[in-house]
């Protein structure tokens, strides 16, 4: 057992950050996600209304969070005027009972087949009988995976999928993907939908209980003055209460958590929830900066660590995989919609995580890292916050560079200011480890796009939207017109 150490942010970390050196890269085989739901005894993943009393399934569900996965069928017609006269048919699911979930999503068998066609969504809050009006799914997705070639992308188990949405908890669900027409002029002409389409509902489980606060043990008796007889009554007549001694309580990890937190043992401590911010002046020393030299980089922010967001460290695959240095960063919205708040973040990233590792068939959580909309850090696929890890979020750019989630969708909403300030931060500090001007250019070499071909040079900005290296609308015209004012803030804080 090891002692559980708690940290807060703004606590100097004692421990010396040093600069990564260049990490050869390893990867391994991706297990297959599970097909089925997940947990036991809870009979099978369809389940219609009346057929599972909500409490009891409340009980079953994994400590951990669990994946329902649910075949879609064909659908007769739309199932309201708003689709219009003369649509084609699709497949869905008609309004049932659930277990209890907060995430939902689409995948099907083909990683490579794209969905061309709308995907809605809406369901029933927990517990109640209130529904929502038909929430839209976000299709392109394809966008945020790992590159082609690549051993996660080679490795069978990857799958296509639509973006997750947020939902909040939830137990019941009606879905409908309609496919485009083939023919504007005939709307019953349709493009065909990918093959074994199914609708995925994920409970991220409850929130990692918070660390034990320590414990006390009774002072010593002190020693009575000469002459006298130390009593109980001399200290039930002392009106300053006697001092205690903090006892740290001792918590037991699992092999896939100790890994986990390991790899970031300089920064805090094993286990740890939290690795505290430090200073500009904190930061320069721990990193080794040589006498005289200009130290261009950011104040450590404060990171919430994979434990600290409750991250099953059992779902990813155990290896890590790594890239040789980090020249860009790639900013991202997660197209999970803004209803949800900060509290729940945890919640949030711990389906995300599940949908890309049990639904899609990733070997991790996407990202490098992610921030909510209050402006916290969260670190995203392991393998350690100071490293080049090999990210699955830039499909094509994934090497030598980093992926930045911001929570929320940002094509119509304008991102919050502490999200955008929390990317500035995060810049100067992780770009300042690898020597890169976040005002500055970088060429990277494509992977394979549908922008840039593979092996293509392309000049991009240090800090970069995701669209920049991709044909899509992530990460949101919203966020993408802040990534100015984030370079300017970034190159600020590293002292440029």
């Amino acid at each position: 057992m090891r002692a559980l150490l708690v940290t807060s942010v703004g606590v100097t970390c004692a421990a010396a950050l040093t600069l990564p050196l260049a990490t050869p890269a390893l990867s391994a085989p991706v297990r297959p996600p599970s097909q089925a739901a997940e947990s036991p005894g809870s009979g099978p993943p369809s389940v219609r209304a009346a057929e599972l009393p909500v409490a009891a399934s409340r009980a079953a569900t994994e400590a951990a969070g669990s994946t329902q996965s649910l075949p879609l069928e064909p659908l007769a017609a739309p199932s309201d005027r708003s689709m219009g006269a003369g649509a084609a048919a699709g497949q869905g699911l008609e309004r049932r009972t659930a277990r209890p979930f907060s995430l939902v999503g689409v995948v099907w068998d083909d990683a490579d087949a794209e969905l061309h066609g709308t995907v809605q969504v809406r369901t029933r809050a927990a517990g109640s009988a209130d529904w929502s009006g038909w929430q839209d799914v976000e299709t392109h997705n394809a966008e945020h995976t790992a590159d082609l070639g690549s051993d996660e992308r080679s490795s069978g188990s990857v799958r296509g999928a639509t973006a997750p949405l947020w939902v909040g908890d939830s137990d019941g669900v009606e879905v409908r993907v309609l496919p485009e027409a083939a023919d504007p002029r005939n709307r019953s002409a349709a493009v065909p939908l990918p093959e074994g389409l199914r609708l995925e509902l994920v409970d991220p489980g409850p929130d990692p209980a918070p660390e034990p606060a320590a414990e006390t043990a009774p002072e010593p008796a002190r020693a009575a003055p000469v002459g006298r007889t130390a009593t109980t009554a001399t200290f039930a007549l002392n009106p300053t209460p006697p001092t205690t001694t903090p006892v740290v309580v001792p918590e037991v990890l699992t092999a896939e958590s100790e890994a986990a937190s390991a790899v970031n043992a300089e920064l805090a401590p094993l286990g740890a929830s939290v690795i505290p911010a430090l200073t500009k002046a904190e930061t320069e020393e721990a990193a080794n900066v040589a006498a005289g030299a200009k130290p261009y980089i950011g104040p450590r922010p404060g990171i919430v660590t994979r434990k600290g967001w409750g991250a099953d460290e059992k779902l990813r695959e155990r290896q890590f995989a790594y890239t040789k240095t980090v020249k860009a960063a790639f900013v991202h919205h997660s197209a999970t919609g803004n209803n949800y708040t900060c509290k729940q973040a945890p919640s949030v990233l711990r389906s995300i995580y599940r949908y890309h590792v049990k639904s899609s068939g990733w070997r991790d959580f996407g990202y490098n890292f992610a921030v909510d909309k209050c402006g916290n850090i969260y670190e995203g696929r392991a393998g350690g916050v100071t490293k080049a890890v090999l990210g699955a979020h830039t499909l094509g750019f994934n090497t030598n560079t980093m992926g930045i989630a911001v929570l929320g969708s940002y094509s119509s909403t304008n991102p919050p200011a502490a999200a955008v300030t929390a990317v500035s931060k995060l810049t100067a500090w992780k770009l300042g480890l690898f020597g890169a001007n976040p005002k500055g250019k970088v060429t990277l070499t494509s992977g394979g796009s549908n922008k840039y071909k593979a092996g293509a040079k392309v000049k991009m900005n240090v800090i970069s939207g995701h669209r920049d290296g991709f044909a899509t609308e992530c990460p949101g015209a919203r966020l993408y017109k802040k990534l100015g004012t984030a370079r300017t803030s970034s190159a600020k804080l590293q002292g440029r």
